[in-house]
């Protein structure tokens, strides 16, 4: 595990411990109280019931065994998206964590490369999601009994070709939410071969193209608000550059100013 990326408002205290796990995550802050990760896509949060493949949680909490500490989930983001992820040294922490992602205050804030170019710059978008047998989440209709609302608001940070990388903050926090959100308007997210089978045939990137860029809470002691920012991995990195579209040079667009007259010779 090496130490990388963006830190928070409360850095790593000197001197202490950088554990080597097997496999590559970056902690960007440790402190009594909580743990906050930069996730690779891939790399489960938590473990599966019945499944022995590795997880953010239980690489954490076997390195921190020794020490008599564990790492207590907190939140969960999907195994192919990449980004910031909380956990919680004690039950009292946890709780506490808990109560604040239960009354959705925390700002949770992702990247998304989604097909298309949005209509607008900004938008909010409300669904009522359900989960089916099928293991999916749905759009629904707002009176089901078993449906739940889903809010979120997103801004363009850029137009490519094509597709549009776009900022999402969670208003709610449901499983696959920006996933289902986005593909209801007609926008799935780039890489999505779960719920867009279509997306199997993109070769520019080969998971989901999404990750969870910015987090913000109350310190579950200090009751100071701490920030956590990560930048994008490279594979999503290299596809906004692969997919940008050419800055205007002015050459040959019609639209550039018209040159200016020199005065005339005295």
């Amino acid at each position: 595990m090496k130490k990388t990326g963006k830190r928070g408002d409360h850095p790593r205290r000197p001197g202490s411990r950088l554990p080597s796990l097997p496999r590559e995550i970056a902690i960007l802050y440790e402190d009594d109280a909580i743990v906050v990760v930069n996730k690779p896509a891939g790399l489960l949060s938590v473990p599966i019931e019945g499944s022995s493949a590795p997880s953010v949680q239980s690489l954490l909490s076997a390195e921190m065994k020794s020490q008599g500490g564990r790492a207590l989930v907190v939140h969960r983001i999907d195994r192919f998206t990449s980004g910031l992820l909380l956990f919680a040294k004690t039950q009292p922490d946890r709780e506490a964590l808990i109560r604040q992602f239960i009354a959705h205050t925390p700002v949770r804030q992702y990247l998304a490369v989604v097909r298309g170019i949005l209509p607008a710059m900004t938008g909010t978008l409300v669904h009522h999601l359900r989960w089916w047998k099928d293991q999916f989440q749905r759009t629904t209709r707002e009176r089901d009994p078993e449906g739940a609302r889903a809010e979120l608001r997103y801004s363009v940070e850029r137009k490519l070709r094509d597709a549009t990388l776009v900022r999402v903050t969670l208003v709610t926090g449901l499983q696959n939410q920006i996933r289902v959100q986005f593909l209801a308007i007609g926008h799935p997210v780039v890489g999505d071969r779960k719920y867009a089978p279509e997306e199997a045939s993109e070769r520019k990137i080969q998971r989901l193209a999404l990750h969870a860029a910015r987090l913000a809470f109350t310190h579950p002691r200090t009751g100071e608000t701490v920030r956590f920012e990560c930048d994008l991995p490279a594979d999503m990195s290299q596809l906004v550059r692969a997919w940008s579209m050419p800055t205007p040079s002015g050459h040959g667009d019609a639209r550039r100013s018209k040159p200016k007259r020199r005065p005339p010779r005295q």
